[in-house]
Protein backbone atom coordinates (compact mmCIF):
# COMPACT_ATOMS: atom_id res chain seq x y z
CA UNK A 1 0.00 0.00 0.00
CA UNK A 2 1.40 3.55 -1.01
CA UNK A 3 0.50 7.32 -0.54
CA UNK A 4 3.37 8.34 -2.73
CA UNK A 5 4.67 4.47 -1.78
CA UNK A 6 4.35 5.89 1.85
CA UNK A 7 7.85 7.06 2.05
CA UNK A 8 9.48 10.74 2.46
CA UNK A 9 12.36 12.34 3.35
CA UNK A 10 12.13 13.36 6.67
CA UNK A 11 11.40 17.79 7.72
CA UNK A 12 14.02 17.25 10.51
CA UNK A 13 17.71 18.71 10.05
CA UNK A 14 20.56 17.28 10.49
CA UNK A 15 23.49 19.50 11.73
CA UNK A 16 27.11 18.50 12.04
CA UNK A 17 28.84 20.25 14.98
CA UNK A 18 33.07 20.37 14.54
CA UNK A 19 34.59 21.55 17.44
CA UNK A 20 37.45 20.38 19.70
CA UNK A 21 36.19 21.64 22.83
CA UNK A 22 33.05 19.08 24.37
CA UNK A 23 31.35 21.74 26.28
CA UNK A 24 30.96 24.31 23.22
CA UNK A 25 29.82 21.22 21.36
CA UNK A 26 26.89 20.48 24.01
CA UNK A 27 26.73 24.26 23.97
CA UNK A 28 25.86 24.53 20.06
CA UNK A 29 23.56 20.97 20.58
CA UNK A 30 21.39 23.47 23.24
CA UNK A 31 21.52 26.21 20.90
CA UNK A 32 19.97 24.56 18.26
CA UNK A 33 16.89 22.63 20.10
CA UNK A 34 14.56 25.02 19.02
CA UNK A 35 14.86 23.89 15.47
CA UNK A 36 13.87 20.36 16.55
CA UNK A 37 17.59 19.36 14.44
CA UNK A 38 19.24 16.52 14.72
CA UNK A 39 22.67 17.20 16.00
CA UNK A 40 26.18 15.21 15.31
CA UNK A 41 29.44 15.87 16.82
CA UNK A 42 32.93 15.77 15.64
CA UNK A 43 36.12 16.37 17.66
CA UNK A 44 38.16 17.71 15.19
CA UNK A 45 37.98 18.28 10.74
CA UNK A 46 39.17 14.80 9.58
CA UNK A 47 36.61 12.89 11.52
CA UNK A 48 34.05 15.74 10.57
CA UNK A 49 34.95 15.12 6.79
CA UNK A 50 34.42 11.50 7.15
CA UNK A 51 31.32 11.88 8.99
CA UNK A 52 29.69 13.91 6.06
CA UNK A 53 31.21 11.75 3.69
CA UNK A 54 29.20 8.89 4.90
CA UNK A 55 26.17 10.54 7.03
CA UNK A 56 23.34 12.32 5.21
CA UNK A 57 24.10 15.96 6.77
CA UNK A 58 22.14 19.17 5.72
CA UNK A 59 24.45 21.51 7.19
CA UNK A 60 28.01 21.76 8.65
CA UNK A 61 28.90 24.07 11.52
CA UNK A 62 32.51 24.03 12.38
CA UNK A 63 35.14 25.89 14.46
CA UNK A 64 38.24 27.19 12.86
CA UNK A 65 41.35 26.58 15.34
CA UNK A 66 41.27 22.94 15.76
CA UNK A 67 44.34 20.14 16.17
CA UNK A 68 44.76 18.56 12.90
CA UNK A 69 42.64 19.20 9.76
CA UNK A 70 41.30 22.98 10.99
CA UNK A 71 37.86 24.61 9.66
CA UNK A 72 39.03 26.22 6.74
CA UNK A 73 40.57 23.06 5.34
CA UNK A 74 37.58 21.24 6.48
CA UNK A 75 35.69 23.73 4.25
CA UNK A 76 37.81 23.42 0.93
CA UNK A 77 37.84 19.72 1.13
CA UNK A 78 33.69 19.71 1.28
CA UNK A 79 33.40 22.01 -1.08
CA UNK A 80 36.24 19.90 -3.63
CA UNK A 81 34.24 16.96 -3.40
CA UNK A 82 31.34 16.68 -5.83
CA UNK A 83 29.45 14.36 -2.94
CA UNK A 84 29.34 17.23 -0.39
CA UNK A 85 30.38 20.53 -2.66
CA UNK A 86 26.66 21.84 -2.25
CA UNK A 87 26.61 21.01 1.65
CA UNK A 88 26.26 24.75 3.44
CA UNK A 89 29.09 25.20 6.11
CA UNK A 90 28.59 28.32 8.78
CA UNK A 91 32.06 28.74 10.46
CA UNK A 92 31.67 28.98 13.61
CA UNK A 93 35.31 30.84 15.53
CA UNK A 94 36.79 33.42 17.84
CA UNK A 95 38.67 34.72 15.40
CA UNK A 96 37.14 37.97 14.58
CA UNK A 97 39.43 40.23 12.13
CA UNK A 98 38.63 40.70 9.03
CA UNK A 99 41.30 39.10 7.08
CA UNK A 100 39.68 35.83 9.07
CA UNK A 101 36.12 36.00 8.12
CA UNK A 102 37.26 36.62 4.60
CA UNK A 103 39.61 33.67 4.59
CA UNK A 104 36.12 31.87 5.68
CA UNK A 105 34.07 33.08 2.66
CA UNK A 106 37.01 32.21 0.31
CA UNK A 107 37.35 28.59 1.38
CA UNK A 108 33.27 28.41 0.39
CA UNK A 109 31.58 28.99 4.04
CA UNK A 110 28.37 30.04 3.34
CA UNK A 111 27.98 32.52 6.75
CA UNK A 112 30.94 33.34 9.26
CA UNK A 113 29.62 33.88 12.87
CA UNK A 114 32.14 34.44 15.78
CA UNK A 115 31.66 32.88 19.37
CA UNK A 116 31.29 35.74 21.30
CA UNK A 117 28.02 36.53 19.35
CA UNK A 118 26.91 32.54 19.39
CA UNK A 119 23.54 33.34 21.27
CA UNK A 120 22.65 36.18 19.42
CA UNK A 121 23.24 35.36 15.59
CA UNK A 122 23.43 31.74 15.78
CA UNK A 123 20.42 30.22 15.80
CA UNK A 124 18.76 32.81 13.24
CA UNK A 125 22.13 32.34 10.77
CA UNK A 126 21.29 28.31 10.82
CA UNK A 127 17.76 28.95 10.28
CA UNK A 128 18.66 31.23 7.61
CA UNK A 129 21.27 29.06 5.68
CA UNK A 130 19.31 25.95 6.00
CA UNK A 131 16.51 27.44 4.32
CA UNK A 132 18.22 29.26 1.44
CA UNK A 133 19.85 25.50 0.85
CA UNK A 134 16.95 24.37 0.67
CA UNK A 135 15.30 26.61 -1.91
CA UNK A 136 18.30 26.77 -4.00
CA UNK A 137 18.04 22.53 -4.07
CA UNK A 138 14.71 22.39 -5.54
CA UNK A 139 15.60 24.87 -7.97
CA UNK A 140 16.90 24.26 -11.82
CA UNK A 141 18.93 26.38 -14.17
CA UNK A 142 19.18 26.29 -17.40
CA UNK A 143 22.63 27.65 -18.93
CA UNK A 144 22.39 28.38 -22.75
CA UNK A 145 26.21 28.94 -24.52
CA UNK A 146 27.66 27.47 -27.76
CA UNK A 147 31.07 27.70 -25.70
CA UNK A 148 31.92 23.90 -24.52
CA UNK A 149 34.37 26.08 -21.63
CA UNK A 150 31.72 28.77 -20.77
CA UNK A 151 29.27 25.80 -19.77
CA UNK A 152 31.52 23.75 -18.37
CA UNK A 153 32.60 26.46 -15.79
CA UNK A 154 28.98 27.94 -14.95
CA UNK A 155 28.12 24.58 -14.15
CA UNK A 156 30.49 23.50 -11.57
CA UNK A 157 30.10 27.04 -9.85
CA UNK A 158 26.67 26.80 -9.64
CA UNK A 159 26.46 23.33 -8.76
CA UNK A 160 29.05 24.18 -6.30
CA UNK A 161 26.21 26.46 -5.08
CA UNK A 162 23.50 23.79 -4.54
CA UNK A 163 21.39 24.57 -7.74
CA UNK A 164 20.58 21.72 -10.25
CA UNK A 165 22.03 23.19 -13.65
CA UNK A 166 20.95 21.62 -17.04
CA UNK A 167 22.93 23.12 -20.38
CA UNK A 168 21.92 24.17 -24.36
CA UNK A 169 24.68 24.68 -26.85
CA UNK A 170 22.08 27.68 -28.48
CA UNK A 171 18.67 28.64 -28.01
CA UNK A 172 16.91 26.06 -30.46
CA UNK A 173 18.80 23.25 -28.04
CA UNK A 174 16.85 25.56 -25.25
CA UNK A 175 13.90 25.24 -26.62
CA UNK A 176 13.97 21.80 -27.54
CA UNK A 177 14.83 20.88 -23.40
CA UNK A 178 12.09 22.95 -22.10
CA UNK A 179 10.03 20.11 -23.56
CA UNK A 180 10.58 18.21 -20.87
CA UNK A 181 12.11 20.92 -18.63
CA UNK A 182 10.99 23.77 -16.74
CA UNK A 183 13.70 25.92 -15.19
CA UNK A 184 13.70 28.25 -12.52
CA UNK A 185 15.98 30.82 -14.21
CA UNK A 186 17.57 30.77 -17.93
CA UNK A 187 21.37 32.38 -18.52
CA UNK A 188 22.30 32.67 -21.87
CA UNK A 189 24.43 33.68 -24.00
CA UNK A 190 23.54 36.32 -27.12
CA UNK A 191 25.43 35.63 -30.12
CA UNK A 192 25.25 31.59 -30.92
CA UNK A 193 24.29 29.43 -34.06
CA UNK A 194 21.33 28.19 -35.11
CA UNK A 195 19.23 30.57 -32.70
CA UNK A 196 20.65 33.73 -31.14
CA UNK A 197 19.95 35.12 -27.60
CA UNK A 198 17.69 37.74 -28.59
CA UNK A 199 15.59 35.05 -30.87
CA UNK A 200 15.12 32.65 -27.84
CA UNK A 201 14.62 35.41 -25.15
CA UNK A 202 11.65 36.77 -27.30
CA UNK A 203 10.02 33.07 -28.04
CA UNK A 204 10.26 32.72 -23.82
CA UNK A 205 8.43 35.91 -23.68
CA UNK A 206 5.41 35.74 -25.97
CA UNK A 207 4.74 32.01 -24.33
CA UNK A 208 2.45 32.27 -21.60
CA UNK A 209 4.59 29.18 -19.93
CA UNK A 210 7.81 30.61 -19.95
CA UNK A 211 7.67 34.34 -19.93
CA UNK A 212 7.55 34.86 -16.31
CA UNK A 213 10.96 32.69 -16.07
CA UNK A 214 13.89 35.32 -14.99
CA UNK A 215 16.35 35.28 -18.54
CA UNK A 216 19.68 36.66 -17.40
CA UNK A 217 21.97 37.31 -20.01
CA UNK A 218 25.90 36.55 -20.31
CA UNK A 219 27.96 37.99 -23.40
CA UNK A 220 30.87 39.29 -24.41
CA UNK A 221 29.25 42.39 -25.91
CA UNK A 222 29.13 45.16 -23.40
CA UNK A 223 27.79 47.84 -26.10
CA UNK A 224 25.28 49.72 -23.89
CA UNK A 225 22.32 49.82 -27.12
CA UNK A 226 22.79 45.69 -26.88
CA UNK A 227 22.01 45.65 -22.92
CA UNK A 228 19.24 47.75 -23.28
CA UNK A 229 17.71 46.22 -26.00
CA UNK A 230 18.06 42.81 -24.29
CA UNK A 231 16.14 44.56 -20.84
CA UNK A 232 13.45 46.14 -22.99
CA UNK A 233 12.79 42.17 -24.34
CA UNK A 234 12.51 41.24 -20.71
CA UNK A 235 15.57 39.71 -19.57
CA UNK A 236 15.87 40.09 -15.96
CA UNK A 237 20.07 41.38 -15.99
CA UNK A 238 22.66 41.24 -17.90
CA UNK A 239 26.49 39.87 -16.98
CA UNK A 240 29.65 40.57 -19.66
CA UNK A 241 31.87 38.31 -20.32
CA UNK A 242 34.69 37.31 -18.60
CA UNK A 243 33.06 37.52 -15.91
CA UNK A 244 33.86 35.83 -11.86
CA UNK A 245 31.86 32.75 -11.49
CA UNK A 246 30.93 33.89 -7.84
CA UNK A 247 29.89 37.15 -9.11
CA UNK A 248 27.46 35.31 -11.18
CA UNK A 249 26.41 32.77 -8.04
CA UNK A 250 25.65 35.62 -6.49
CA UNK A 251 23.33 37.60 -8.87
CA UNK A 252 21.95 34.20 -9.62
CA UNK A 253 20.93 33.97 -5.81
CA UNK A 254 19.96 37.68 -5.68
CA UNK A 255 17.06 37.18 -8.49
CA UNK A 256 16.28 33.95 -7.26
CA UNK A 257 15.61 35.30 -3.58
CA UNK A 258 13.25 38.19 -5.48
CA UNK A 259 11.24 35.80 -7.36
CA UNK A 260 11.10 33.38 -4.69
CA UNK A 261 9.58 36.39 -2.39
CA UNK A 262 7.24 37.11 -4.74
CA UNK A 263 6.07 33.76 -4.80
CA UNK A 264 5.72 33.31 -1.64
CA UNK A 265 3.91 36.56 -0.92
CA UNK A 266 1.62 35.14 -3.34
CA UNK A 267 1.00 31.56 -1.14
CA UNK A 268 0.58 33.65 1.15
CA UNK A 269 -2.18 35.03 -0.52
CA UNK A 270 -3.63 32.01 -1.37
CA UNK A 271 -3.15 30.46 1.62
CA UNK A 272 -5.10 33.32 3.07
CA UNK A 273 -8.08 32.48 0.49
CA UNK A 274 -8.29 29.49 1.48
CA UNK A 275 -8.02 29.60 4.96
CA UNK A 276 -11.42 31.92 4.79
CA UNK A 277 -12.63 29.61 2.38
CA UNK A 278 -12.10 26.18 5.02
CA UNK A 279 -13.76 28.39 7.45
CA UNK A 280 -16.40 29.14 5.60
CA UNK A 281 -17.02 25.42 4.70
CA UNK A 282 -16.36 24.56 8.18
CA UNK A 283 -18.92 26.39 9.58
CA UNK A 284 -21.30 24.60 6.58
CA UNK A 285 -20.33 21.55 7.93
CA UNK A 286 -20.87 22.43 11.60
CA UNK A 287 -24.52 23.43 10.86
CA UNK A 288 -25.23 20.12 8.92
CA UNK A 289 -24.19 18.47 12.12
CA UNK A 290 -26.48 20.81 14.21
CA UNK A 291 -29.29 19.37 12.39
CA UNK A 292 -28.46 16.08 14.01
CA UNK A 293 -27.13 15.79 17.52
CA UNK A 294 -25.73 12.08 16.82
CA UNK A 295 -23.49 13.33 14.15
CA UNK A 296 -21.90 16.33 16.07
CA UNK A 297 -18.61 16.06 15.78
CA UNK A 298 -18.57 13.31 13.39
CA UNK A 299 -16.33 15.01 10.92
CA UNK A 300 -13.70 16.18 12.96
CA UNK A 301 -13.38 12.94 14.37
CA UNK A 302 -13.05 11.17 10.70
CA UNK A 303 -10.23 14.22 9.96
CA UNK A 304 -8.90 13.58 12.73
CA UNK A 305 -8.45 9.51 12.39
CA UNK A 306 -7.08 9.85 9.16
CA UNK A 307 -4.41 12.21 9.95
CA UNK A 308 -2.99 9.89 12.01
CA UNK A 309 -2.94 7.47 9.24
CA UNK A 310 -1.82 9.40 6.78
CA UNK A 311 0.96 10.46 8.81
CA UNK A 312 1.66 7.20 10.02
CA UNK A 313 1.95 5.60 6.63
CA UNK A 314 5.49 7.72 5.90
CA UNK A 315 3.56 10.92 4.20
CA UNK A 316 4.88 14.35 4.47
CA UNK A 317 3.00 17.19 6.51
CA UNK A 318 1.57 18.69 3.54
CA UNK A 319 -0.27 15.15 2.46
CA UNK A 320 -1.51 14.77 6.02
CA UNK A 321 -2.73 18.31 5.95
CA UNK A 322 -4.86 17.71 3.14
CA UNK A 323 -6.12 14.64 4.36
CA UNK A 324 -7.16 16.10 7.04
CA UNK A 325 -9.43 18.77 5.42
CA UNK A 326 -10.90 15.71 2.85
CA UNK A 327 -11.35 13.83 6.12
CA UNK A 328 -13.52 16.64 7.45
CA UNK A 329 -15.30 17.72 4.74
CA UNK A 330 -16.06 13.97 3.35
CA UNK A 331 -20.17 14.37 4.06
CA UNK A 332 -20.07 17.74 3.07
CA UNK A 333 -22.77 16.26 0.35
CA UNK A 334 -25.25 15.87 2.88
CA UNK A 335 -26.23 19.18 2.98
CA UNK A 336 -27.90 18.51 0.25
CA UNK A 337 -29.95 15.66 1.44
CA UNK A 338 -33.22 16.09 3.14
CA UNK A 339 -33.85 16.89 6.82
CA UNK A 340 -36.53 14.13 6.79
CA UNK A 341 -34.31 11.39 5.21
CA UNK A 342 -31.02 12.32 6.69
CA UNK A 343 -32.53 12.64 9.91
CA UNK A 344 -35.23 9.45 9.80
CA UNK A 345 -34.59 7.09 13.20
CA UNK A 346 -36.21 4.41 11.20
CA UNK A 347 -35.16 1.53 8.49
CA UNK A 348 -34.97 3.82 5.18
CA UNK A 349 -36.81 3.04 2.24
CA UNK A 350 -35.15 2.03 -1.07
CA UNK A 351 -36.15 5.67 -2.35
CA UNK A 352 -34.95 7.51 0.35
CA UNK A 353 -31.55 5.52 0.56
CA UNK A 354 -31.06 6.38 -3.08
CA UNK A 355 -31.27 9.83 -1.93
CA UNK A 356 -28.47 9.24 0.70
CA UNK A 357 -26.53 7.98 -2.04
CA UNK A 358 -26.20 10.72 -3.62
CA UNK A 359 -24.12 12.73 -1.33
CA UNK A 360 -20.85 12.12 -2.51
CA UNK A 361 -21.73 13.54 -5.81
CA UNK A 362 -23.24 16.64 -3.99
CA UNK A 363 -20.10 16.64 -2.33
CA UNK A 364 -17.83 16.77 -5.34
CA UNK A 365 -19.87 18.87 -7.11
CA UNK A 366 -19.56 21.70 -4.17
CA UNK A 367 -15.81 21.76 -4.27
CA UNK A 368 -15.87 21.58 -8.01
CA UNK A 369 -15.59 24.88 -8.58
CA UNK A 370 -12.82 25.43 -5.84
CA UNK A 371 -9.30 24.94 -7.26
CA UNK A 372 -7.49 24.64 -4.64
CA UNK A 373 -9.56 21.88 -2.93
CA UNK A 374 -9.32 19.87 -6.13
CA UNK A 375 -6.91 17.23 -4.47
CA UNK A 376 -9.35 16.13 -1.91
CA UNK A 377 -12.12 15.85 -4.01
CA UNK A 378 -11.56 12.33 -4.17
CA UNK A 379 -12.13 11.86 -0.94
CA UNK A 380 -15.53 13.36 -0.81
CA UNK A 381 -16.95 11.71 -3.86
CA UNK A 382 -15.30 8.28 -3.58
CA UNK A 383 -15.54 7.45 0.37
CA UNK A 384 -18.51 4.94 0.33
CA UNK A 385 -16.64 3.36 -2.83
CA UNK A 386 -15.80 -0.50 -1.57
CA UNK A 387 -13.02 -2.79 -2.84
CA UNK A 388 -15.60 -5.31 -4.06
CA UNK A 389 -17.71 -3.04 -6.57
CA UNK A 390 -20.66 -2.75 -4.70
CA UNK A 391 -20.28 0.91 -3.49
CA UNK A 392 -21.49 4.29 -4.63
CA UNK A 393 -21.55 6.13 -6.30
CA UNK A 394 -19.62 4.78 -9.41
CA UNK A 395 -19.43 0.83 -8.48
CA UNK A 396 -15.26 1.27 -8.62
CA UNK A 397 -12.79 -1.91 -6.78
CA UNK A 398 -10.39 -2.43 -5.74
CA UNK A 399 -7.24 -0.09 -6.01
CA UNK A 400 -9.36 2.01 -8.35
CA UNK A 401 -10.84 3.72 -5.17
CA UNK A 402 -8.36 6.55 -3.93
CA UNK A 403 -6.11 5.53 -1.25
CA UNK A 404 -7.27 8.65 0.95
CA UNK A 405 -10.90 7.52 -0.05
CA UNK A 406 -10.18 3.73 1.12
CA UNK A 407 -8.21 5.31 4.13
CA UNK A 408 -11.22 7.45 4.84
CA UNK A 409 -13.71 4.66 4.52
CA UNK A 410 -11.87 2.99 7.82
CA UNK A 411 -12.39 6.51 9.66
CA UNK A 412 -15.80 6.51 9.04
CA UNK A 413 -16.94 3.07 9.76
CA UNK A 414 -15.19 2.89 12.84
CA UNK A 415 -16.84 6.58 14.05
CA UNK A 416 -20.07 5.68 12.75
CA UNK A 417 -19.83 2.23 14.50
CA UNK A 418 -19.02 3.50 18.03
CA UNK A 419 -20.87 6.58 17.83
CA UNK A 420 -24.58 6.88 18.92
CA UNK A 421 -27.19 6.92 15.81
CA UNK A 422 -31.10 7.49 15.88
CA UNK A 423 -31.43 3.83 15.30
CA UNK A 424 -29.46 2.13 17.73
CA UNK A 425 -26.60 2.92 20.37
CA UNK A 426 -22.50 3.32 19.81
CA UNK A 427 -20.79 -0.03 20.03
CA UNK A 428 -17.90 -1.13 21.83
CA UNK A 429 -14.82 -0.82 20.85
CA UNK A 430 -14.71 -4.88 20.57
CA UNK A 431 -17.38 -5.33 18.94
CA UNK A 432 -16.76 -2.34 16.23
CA UNK A 433 -13.34 -3.73 15.06
CA UNK A 434 -15.00 -7.33 14.87
CA UNK A 435 -16.76 -5.76 12.12
CA UNK A 436 -14.53 -4.19 10.50
CA UNK A 437 -12.16 -6.94 10.34
CA UNK A 438 -15.32 -8.97 8.56
CA UNK A 439 -15.41 -6.45 6.27
CA UNK A 440 -11.77 -6.68 4.77
CA UNK A 441 -11.79 -7.17 0.79
CA UNK A 442 -15.48 -6.78 0.57
CA UNK A 443 -16.07 -3.12 2.20
CA UNK A 444 -13.32 -1.99 3.62
CA UNK A 445 -9.42 -2.05 1.99
CA UNK A 446 -7.52 -4.70 3.81
CA UNK A 447 -4.38 -2.47 4.24
CA UNK A 448 -6.18 0.89 5.70
CA UNK A 449 -7.99 -1.55 7.96
CA UNK A 450 -4.08 -3.10 9.15
CA UNK A 451 -2.78 0.67 8.78
CA UNK A 452 -5.74 2.07 10.78
CA UNK A 453 -5.36 -0.42 13.65
CA UNK A 454 -1.78 0.09 13.84
CA UNK A 455 -3.42 3.70 14.36
CA UNK A 456 -5.60 2.58 17.19
CA UNK A 457 -2.37 0.81 18.96
CA UNK A 458 -0.22 4.11 19.00
CA UNK A 459 -2.95 6.47 20.07
CA UNK A 460 -3.46 3.53 23.29
CA UNK A 461 -0.01 3.71 23.63
CA UNK A 462 -0.53 7.78 23.39
CA UNK A 463 -3.14 7.54 25.91
CA UNK A 464 -0.88 5.11 28.58
CA UNK A 465 2.58 7.62 29.07
CA UNK A 466 0.05 10.07 29.45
Amino acid sequence: MALKQMTSQSDVPRILVVDDSTAVRRGLTKLLEPLGAETLEAADGGYGFDLAMRTSIDLVISDVDMPGLDGIELCRRLKANTATRALPVILHSSFSAESDIERGFKAGASAYVTKHESSARLLETVHRTLHRARFQQELSILVVDDSRTILRVVKTGLTEAGFHVETAPDGQAALDRLNDLTPDLILSDIDMPVMNGFELCEILRADAETRDIPFVVMSANSDRGTMKRMLQHGAAAYITKPFNVDELVILTERILSDQYRLLLKEKERLDFEQRLMLDSITSLISALEARDAYTRGHSEAVGRIVSGMVALSGADPKEVERATIGGRLHDIGKIGVRDAVLLKPGRLTDDEFNQIKQHPLIGATILASIESLADIRDIVLSHHERPDGKGYPNGLSGNRIPLTARMTAVADTFHALTSDRPYRKGMPLGKALDIIDDARETQLCPDCVDLFLAYLEKEACRGHEG
